[in-house]
């Protein structure tokens, strides 16, 4: 049976997608509907409890699994350090707004604040030619506006 295209797209968006399911030779992943080779946090809690609770060696779970060892050791870590939610794919990418520091931040309410006529384009121009960080304008007038709902600007780190 095919997969399910939804399935696939919910597996994709998660970053949980198996790149490589045609590698997953385990009979449960190719007889039944239930285990599917295409979700890669299922492959790897199965092969870690083929390891712990059927003694396979790690190497022969790796080939039946489809997974390399290092990432079979990096799930292990992952499921012991944090159960089943270590399985899952960290966040990728910036984890805040790391180009809005505190100082720009101060300088955009400042801006913004004897200026409110300043177009965002302007502002974010006058950001690059000030501190060397290229900004979409939006970013700025979001930023802005959060100012105005009352989020406190952090004070500018003092090395």
């Amino acid at each position: 049976m095919p997969p399910d295209p939804g399935k696939l797209q919910a597996l994709r968006s998660s970053g949980t997608l198996n790149p490589r399911p045609e590698n997953v030779r385990h009979p449960r992943f190719t007889d039944t509907e239930f285990f599917d080779p295409h979700d890669l946090v299922q492959l790897k809690y199965e092969s870690l409890r083929a390891i712990e609770t059927d003694g396979q060696p790690l190497a022969q779970a790796a080939v039946e699994f489809g997974l390399s060892r290092p990432t079979i050791y990096q799930a292990r870590q992952a499921f012991q350090a944090a159960g089943l939610e270590g399985l899952f794919p960290h966040k990728r990418g910036p984890k805040r707004a790391h180009k809005l520091t505190p100082e720009v931040r101060q300088y955009l309410e400042q801006s913004s604040a004897s200026q409110p006529d300043l177009k965002a384009a302007e502002l974010a121009r006058q950001v690059h030619q000030r501190f060397g960080v290229q900004v979409h304008p939006r970013t700025l007038e979001k930023a802005l506006h959060k100012a105005k709902r009352g989020r406190p600007t952090p004070p500018p780190h003092q090395p």
